[in-house]
């Protein structure tokens, strides 16, 4: 059996900070976020950009960012990005979850699926389509509402996850003012799905 020098594991970091989650089911906890570098999705309307270059950003041992996480007193960490599963993540999870924290990942589903998760949540994009093996294992699928023919193809997702995954549709931050009434509408006649807002934004924390 082999064991991983968690030292030796280095990952590209844009950011990481301690903050409250601001979307989806776990909206309002308090969630310490390590953002990882690199993405070749390619979100027209992606509010952090600068992380697709996973080669602009510093790297960080395991290690380092466990004592970090640790320092701030809590016990859920997000791993977001970018798209963090462009990254092994096995090593990164196993460390933090032998600290007795849980491990939350927010992903496009575009790559293989890495690392122990407490909780998966998938956002699928069309830029580049999730692959087919993560969508029975998502606990939440989160569809971003650009425009009208996002919903029917919310739906699509909707029919292949599976039946105990908690459904929410977001709206694009830049066109809220006009896709959330349409949101709301949408889910007044289909009451499976609930809404996501990002509420970090309107409270103006990470």
């Amino acid at each position: 059996m082999t064991t991983t020098n968690t030292e030796e594991v280095l990952l590209p970091v844009m950011e990481h900070f301690y903050t409250l989650q601001g979307e989806g089911f776990h909206q309002g906890r308090a969630a310490y976020f390590i953002r990882l570098g690199g993405c070749d999705v390619g979100c027209v309307w992606c509010d952090v950009k600068d992380s697709w270059d996973a080669s602009k950003h510093p790297v960080y041992n395991i290690d380092h960012l466990v004592s970090t996480v640790e320092q701030s007193g809590t016990k859920l960490v997000v791993i977001t990005g970018g798209e963090p599963l462009m990254h092994n993540l096995d090593a990164l999870t196993a460390a933090l979850q032998s600290k007795g924290l849980e491990t939350n990942i927010e992903t496009s589903g575009a790559h293989p699926v890495s690392g122990s998760w407490n909780w998966i949540c998938l956002s699928p994009k069309k830029f580049k389509a999730p692959l087919p093996e993560i969508l029975p294992l998502a606990n939440e699928l989160k569809v971003v509402i650009f425009n009208k023919t996002d919903f029917e193809w919310a739906e699509d997702y909707a029919s292949k996850v599976s039946p105990g995954c908690k459904l929410f549709l977001q709206p694009e931050w830049d066109k809220a003012a006009i896709v959330t009434p349409l949101i709301i509408d949408f889910i007044k006649t289909n009451p499976k799905w609930e809404l996501s807002l990002q509420i970090h934004k309107y409270i103006n924390v990470p």
